[in-house]
């Protein structure tokens, strides 16, 4: 009875969210109820795309931000195996989120000993090298990856079924050579095992020629692999070779066009799924619309209050002549656009380090950011005050970052040294990107440990956390000794990148063995002395910034004080009086 009675009330609760979802869905902004909307995920990752032929250089780019708070940061290298005839390979459930203590077991090893599903698949007999961290990034075909959460309709969710996103980005990275090959892969992969464990998730998926988005959905916890039907629904929607395009957690393919195939790709249920569970009326005279069927959204940029502001922001930044309106619903922006300036690598970075500053969400102002104009923002971003919901702006930096990528892909040069993976350890704006090439065969020793609430100096990723923290207290005035650390380091590397890259050439045709070590040696080399300098730089802030003082080299101490318009605030606000001697 207790069976039949629980069948029953999730019966109703899936009939319930349907209802409620198609409501919203069918509704016009005017009469869309803000509290039916789904409060989808906005505080996590950030990926820009560039095509070839928006890059000075020709190479494609993709960027991940892993904006997380809680995550495992730690990398990984993965060799290049065989694997004899009929081996099967595990399935693991990898959560994105979860972490162990250091005492207990680092994060992989725990993953490989406590998260396995029970499902296996056929092993390909060879599987190529790549490099990892969440997810995979980078393979020496290559082929590269960033992600972004997009979430779905809550009735998708599928949370056990065993694919999940960080296991079909390992799987690519080790069975795909071009970027076509690996949506292919997972997509395959997902329809036929079910994928589960998180919601939606999009993925820029690329190699030297293409990049592309891909999205993928769950099907809800009732499918089966006895049911008949596929396990998942995914699109992808490549982007064009000379436009630029980006994800801030928000669905980006709109109308789909399966007949051109240079352009679009999904999975048989792609519409049929839609119809099936009344997301899409193919009466009504409309397209099939991709985003507004599977992950609808109804903010702005106004709207969120800046908190969905990343994609007007960047369109602006690339694209400034197209003067978009902050009031356009970001589901009406476009999927890509020409950037009125060829980006190049330290254009990516330098936009994944931006704050809406010169914006009306300019984060560096305002009494939140202190009287040294400091763009963190307390946590939760929205926060309610007399029964009225309010949000803080969600910048493309992120406060809470745990790493982030710059893969680039570049078709003149072999695979091994072709791929560069840049890798910045803790907040963007803080850190330095330093290069892992895709044929390097070890990673930093620093960069394989590390965890949140256990200080651990051998970690690399507690020297960017220890600049960022210190950079807070007096903020206009550190973030300059930190901006001019990373013109150093990390202008240094990007400026090293030919010479490098014409060294290990001259190697690779010699022996490409050779190459290899060389560029293994670099790597880890220029990315321990960037570690080193940043515990320098940190102790440096310590000394500079302390006391409410500025300590400066020549053994002077500055009291800089506070800027005028803090001071109105403090008089203002606390109703400071003027001083005056009595006579």
């Amino acid at each position: 009875m207790k069976s039949r009675k629980l069948v029953l009330v999730i019966g109703i609760s899936i009939t319930v969210l349907i209802f409620l979802s198609t409501s919203v869905l069918g509704a016009t902004k005017s009469e869309v109820n803000i509290s039916l909307i789904p409060e989808f995920s906005k505080e996590n990752c950030t990926v820009i795309l560039v095509g070839k032929d928006a890059s000075i250089d020709g190479s494609t780019m993709a960027t991940h931000t892993a904006d997380c708070g809680i995550c495992d940061f730690s990398w990984r290298h993965v060799p290049a195996a065989d694997h004899e005839a009929g081996a099967m390979r595990k399935i693991y459930s990898i959560p994105q989120e979860e972490t162990w203590a250091p005492e207990v077991g680092l994060k992989w090893e725990m993953i490989y000993k406590e998260k396995y599903t029970g499902v296996e698949i056929p092993q390909v007999p060879h599987t190529y090298a790549y490099h990892h961290a969440m997810f995979g990034y980078i393979n020496e075909n290559q082929v590269c990856i960033g992600e972004s959460t997009i979430d779905c309709r809550s009735e998708m969710e599928s949370p056990n079924a065993p694919m999940n996103l960080t296991e079909l980005t390992l799987i690519v990275m080790e069975r795909a050579k071009t970027a076509r090959e690996a949506i292919q892969i997972m997509g395959d992969l997902a329809t036929e095992y079910g994928y589960g464990l998180d919601v939606g998730e999009m993925l820029a998926v690329h190699d030297p020629e293409e990049i592309w988005i891909f999205e993928i959905m769950p099907v809800g916890p009732l499918w089966t692999p006895d049911s008949g039907k596929l396990g998942a629904i995914w699109c992808a929607q490549r982007v064009p070779d000379d436009h630029v395009s980006m994800c801030p957690n928000e669905s980006r393919i709109g109308e789909i066009d399966l007949e051109n195939q240079d352009y679009f790709m999904a999975s048989e249920n792609v519409i049929s799924y839609a119809v099936e569970h009344d997301y899409y009326n193919p009466d009504s005279g409309e397209p099939f619309n991709w985003k507004k069927a599977y992950s609808p959204n109804f903010w702005s940029a106004h709207s969120s209050g800046g908190m969905n502001a990343r994609l007007w922001r960047f369109y602006n930044i690339v694209a400034p002549s197209l003067n978009l309106d902050p009031d356009t619903l970001n589901t009406e922006l476009p999927f890509s656009v020409k950037p009125e300036n060829k980006l190049s690598v330290l254009d990516v970075m330098a936009i994944l380090r931006d704050h809406y500053e010169g914006t009306e969400f300019d984060l560096t102002t305002g009494v939140a950011a202190g009287p040294f104009g400091c763009p963190t923002r307390c946590r939760p971003l929205t926060w309610t005050y007399e029964g009225e919901k309010y949000a803080n702006q969600r910048p493309i930096g992120s406060l809470h970052c745990e790493y982030a990528t710059v893969t680039q892909a570049r078709s003149w040069l072999p695979d091994p040294i072709g791929g560069i993976c840049w890798v910045s350890l803790g907040v963007t704006e803080t850190a330095a990107f330093v290069p892992f090439y895709a044929g390097i065969t070890e990673l930093p020793a620093s960069y394989l440990i590390g965890d949140h609430w256990v200080f651990n100096k051998d970690a690399a990723r507690w020297a960017s956390d220890y600049v960022d923290m210190l950079t807070q207290v007096k903020y206009s005035y550190a973030i300059q000794d930190v901006k001019e650390a990373i013109f150093k380091w990390e202008g240094g590397a990007v400026s090293r990148t030919p010479a490098i890259d014409t060294k290990a050439y001259d190697l690779y045709k010699e022996d490409p063995a050779k190459a290899q070590e060389f560029l293994t040696k670099y790597c880890i080399d220029n990315a321990n002395q960037m570690i080193d300098a940043w515990w320098d730089l940190g102790n440096s802030l310590l000394v500079k910034y302390s006391h409410g003082f500025v300590y400066e080299e020549d053994r002077e101490c500055d009291q800089v004080g506070y800027p005028d318009e803090w001071k109105k605030l403090i008089i203002e606000i606390d109703g400071k009086q003027p001083i005056y001697e009595k006579k």
